[in-house]
């Protein structure tokens, strides 16, 4: 039986890749994106490099759009296998500093980075349940991490900017209670630290590649049974520089 996924923001950046390193292990990959053009466009490469893909018009942050895209696939497979909530923005006001920050960016990054994960995991629910042991993966960061923020001897003490990492902090605890809502089933759901790679989210100013943030988020997406649920789980970039260095963040 085929493995089903459905990935938001999979147009582009460690999204596309998700789906792309799914798609070569045979998963068929549903790719979530507000543009229809970059989505049908991106359908278009995954198929091209073998891929089973299917585009579905989805705006996390609009309820009914996630309802929409959830019925599609029901119609289509009336399941869901897999679940990678990848969607993110980031947005800071001009000087990064707490007491700068506006209310109104707080609301925007807080739109797609919190709520829209809610809304399209509370869409998927019901298709996830009907999965054998479906997997959700929340696209999170190293700076959601209050423990590694607040250390003066980390490399993130410098950050002091509001909203994205309270954004992802918040993240965290959403799937942590996902995870505790989901613990007598063989759903598991964890959040992903893919590392600060090059992407149109910084810039490209990431020193590691799109094709590696991915690898972990496909990492939690395909776990055995005896596998982790209700963790942070990813890049480790502050063990002696090691680009390959992987495992469970502090929360």
């Amino acid at each position: 039986m085929t493995t089903i996924a459905l990935i938001t923001g999979a147009n582009k950046g460690i999204g596309y890749e998700t789906a792309r390193l799914l798609g070569e292990r045979g998963v068929t990959v549903w790719v979530g994106a507000r543009d229809e053009e970059r989505g049908r466009a991106a359908v278009r490469a995954l198929r091209a490099g073998g891929a089973r893909a299917e585009f579905v018009r989805l705006d996390v942050t609009d309820e009914a759009s996630a309802r929409q895209a959830a019925a599609r696939i029901d119609g289509a497979h009336g399941r869901l296998d897999i679940l990678v909530n990848n969607a993110g923005i980031v947005r800071a006001d001009p000087d990064w500093l707490p007491g700068g920050t506006t209310v109104a960016t707080l609301r925007e990054v807080y739109e797609v980075n919190v709520f829209g994960v809610v809304a399209v995991t509370n869409a998927m629910l019901p298709l996830l349940r009907r999965a054998e042991a479906a997997r959700i993966v929340n696209v999170s960061s190293e700076v959601g991490s209050i423990a590694s923020v607040t250390d003066p001897d980390g490399p993130l003490w410098p950050l002091t900017s509001v909203p994205y990492p309270s954004s992802k902090t918040a993240l965290n605890m959403v799937t942590a209670m996902y995870a505790k809502e989901l613990r007598d089933t063989p759903i598991k759901v964890n959040a992903a630290n893919p590392g600060y790679c090059a992407t149109d989210l910084n810039g490209h100013r990431g020193h590691r590649t799109a094709e590696q943030g991915a690898r972990v988020s496909v990492h939690l997406a395909t776990l055995p049974a005896d596998g982790p649920t209700g963790a942070l789980w990813g890049h480790l970039w502050t063990v002696g520089g090691d680009p390959e260095a992987y495992g469970v963040l502090p929360w």
